[in-house]
């Protein structure tokens, strides 16, 4: 079974999600008493976020390949970066290791086509739904992505930061965040990409209208599919 290597943190709440989905899909394919192997760097996010609202993506950057780095050097095979944001700086992370990253947005996109969906709606952090580095990739496997307008940017940012990333769920903002995603199926979303990975804490597939695909989910079973297959032992 291969070693993961988490890079969590970004929040500790997704990271938790992350380490129990791998656990759990690996006992599912192994059975008996096998669990994954793992290795976690999990960051101080407060660092982390100072480095986002400043801009620094240069610094996040260097501090997430420093840890990466220290994965490799601890024997794992392959990394996951536990968020959608900081794979704007996947990139900047792979230049300080030589083992690969399982990018979410690959993942991602395989499980939209892999429904027969090609337009959907994306939600994560305002540099998610703003910046070129998720919705780029999901264009080049031929899905269109559509993102809410500046207020429900606003919104949705809002509540990531302040709600989510702090352990609240508040059923006000999941109204809220369930009335932008019907807005944009009404524009012509077929789907809705949950892009943070605190999304998922609030927002299930039975609030809905349409497939919810959940890069948590995704994006951690994918980690333990790749964990099984073939590898050093």
């Amino acid at each position: 079974m291969k070693m993961i290597g988490l890079l969590g943190g970004m929040s500790w709440q997704s990271t938790l999600d992350y380490y129990r989905l791998v656990n759990e899909v690996v006992a599912s394919r192994l059975g008996g008493m096998h669990s994954a192997r793992v290795l976690l760097h999990s960051v101080d996010f407060d660092e982390i976020e100072r480095c986002q609202s400043s801009g620094d993506w240069t610094l996040a950057g260097d501090i997430l390949g420093r840890a990466a780095h220290g994965l490799e050097l601890a024997g794992a095979d392959f990394l996951v970066i536990c968020t959608n944001t900081m794979h704007m700086v996947a990139d900047l992370v792979q230049a300080h290791t030589s083992i690969p990253i399982l990018h979410i947005a690959d993942v991602t996109a395989q499980a939209i086509r892999t429904m027969g969906v090609d337009k959907v709606a994306l939600l994560g952090t305002r540099y998610t739904m703003t910046q070129p580095f998720l919705r780029e990739r999901l264009a080049d496997a031929g899905i269109d992505v559509l993102v809410p307008d500046t207020p429900g940017i606003d919104a949705v940012d809002r509540v990531i930061f302040q709600e989510l990333c702090l352990g609240e769920i508040r059923d006000e903002s999941r109204l809220e965040i369930v009335s932008i995603i019907e807005s944009l199926v009404a524009q012509g979303a077929a789907g809705v990409v949950l892009g943070c990975t605190e999304l998922p804490l609030l927002i299930k597939a039975r609030h809905c209208s349409v497939p919810v695909f959940d890069t948590t989910t995704i994006h951690a079973t994918a980690a333990a599919e790749l964990a099984v297959s073939s590898g050093r032992q």
